[in-house]
């Protein structure tokens, strides 16, 4: 009986979060028919040609396009994005439209979609090829209408100026927070078509190297995927070389396991993450306690070690005020960090304390020091960003030691000195 009413208790305290956390996003207000194509946008305004790819139902409604339920196969679009002329918006938000289909001067609007097939899509890729002929593969989490996900998609890889071809692969979502259940069997659903994608990519001649950036649930399925890879093929294909994993919703154990039987030797794996991400929290709960991946502290055991021997970059943005209520699409919402990710992530480059200075307005730091040079990079940034990169202590106690010595000592104190 005893353990009966333990059970009661949690479960109800989980329902209240849960109420709570639908709450927190009550007054979001749903953007059906947004996707509407306009055949047109105004002068100033920006264009993302993108690819998509999705394991969703169709919709009759052509705003529309996917539903929330699961589809029988892969469906491909292309979809080209209008996004706004800088002065009329936020960097680093989507701006949707209060009336569809909406003004192309201040708000995201379409101007085209259409069905593709293989000819079709690599015919794309070699109008939108950059010179270093790379490929960005986004995958959205939990709780996203697809035309959530293709806005907020063209929103990154318009800010963060990547010259990568972009593809977003979206899958079945509920779209509501009560189906999370719903939405972790629908990634489990996707896993072989994201797989397929990969390999696709990986294959083509004309590509010469793929990053996968995956978002919260997406995470997850990102991780399953390359898993399969490297399972079926005995490893991942050498072209996919970059994984980003912001505010990943995966369990630290089974992120472990797929560590495990993946080669990540040829792999720059990146992590965002924040301990104030409600979201996470609330996952954390509804998966029984066990640590969300995003939501870690990188300077603690276990994950202090096992981070730096597995070679995993982690920025930590826990001290950045910017995104959503939930605090669970920094990465995306900060002009900074977004550009990070196109700039230097998306190219390939591992940041390092060495790479990251102080003109680029980032706090650097390593595994070992991070709690205290990461507080302290905020007296000389006004981004407070810690940067945990494995076997670069050497480097970064010199680099304390002298901006030190400028600011009179300042940072030395912080850190013990």
């Amino acid at each position: 009986m005893r353990s009966f009413l333990v059970f009661s208790l949690s479960a109800r305290a989980a329902l209240a979060a849960l109420c709570l956390f639908a709450v927190t996003l009550a007054g979001c207000t749903t953007h059906e028919g947004v996707l509407l194509p306009m055949g047109q946008t105004v002068p100033g305004a920006s264009t993302v040609n993108m690819l998509v790819a999705t394991t969703r139902a169709p919709s009759p409604n052509p705003g529309v396009l996917f539903s929330g339920q699961r589809g029988s196969g892969v469906s491909v679009d292309n979809i080209v994005v209008s996004i706004p002329p800088d002065q009329n918006r936020k960097i680093g938000e989507v701006a949707w439209p209060e009336h569809v289909p909406g003004d192309p001067a201040k708000d995201f609007t379409v101007v085209s979609a259409e069905r593709v097939d293989v000819e079709g899509a690599q015919a794309w890729y070699r109008s939108v090829a950059g010179r270093h002929r790379r490929v960005l593969i986004f995958v959205h989490g939990f709780n996203n209408r697809y035309e959530e996900s293709v806005f907020r998609f063209a929103q990154i890889v318009h800010d963060s100026g990547t010259d990568a071809a972009p593809i977003l692969f979206t899958w079945p979502s509920g779209a509501s927070v009560f189906d999370y259940n719903y939405d972790r069997e629908s990634a489990n659903y996707s896993r072989g078509a994201l797989e397929q994608l990969l390999t696709l990519a990986a294959a083509d001649p004309n590509v010469d190297d793929v990053t996968v950036m995956a978002h919260s649930m997406g995470s997850w399925l990102t991780m399953e995927a390359l898993r399969q890879l490297a399972i079926r093929q005995g490893k991942v294909p050498a072209k996919i070389q970059n994984v980003i994993l912001a505010s990943p919703d995966l369990d630290v154990d089974v992120f472990k396991k797929q560590l495990e039987e993946i080669d990540t030797h040829h792999l720059k794996i990146t992590l965002f993450i924040s301990r104030d991400d409600r979201a996470l929290a609330l996952s954390r709960r509804i998966a029984g306690g066990v640590d969300r991946l995003g939501a870690i502290d990188p300077t603690q055991e276990p994950y202090r070690t096992e981070l730096e021997t597995a070679g995993i970059t982690v920025l930590d943005l826990s001290a950045l005020r910017a995104g959503d209520r939930l605090n669970h699409g920094k990465f995306a919402a900060s002009p900074a960090v977004v550009r990070l990710i196109g700039q230097r992530l998306i190219a390939g480059q591992k940041v390092t304390d060495a790479d990251v200075g102080l003109g680029e307005r980032i706090g650097a730091a390593t595994l070992g020091t991070a709690q205290t040079v990461g507080s302290a990079a905020g007296a000389v940034a006004t981004l407070p960003i810690a940067v945990f990169v494995p076997g670069a202590r050497k480097g970064l106690q010199n680099q304390v030691e002298s901006i030190g010595r400028n600011l009179g000592g300042t940072l030395q104190t912080a850190v013990g000195q």
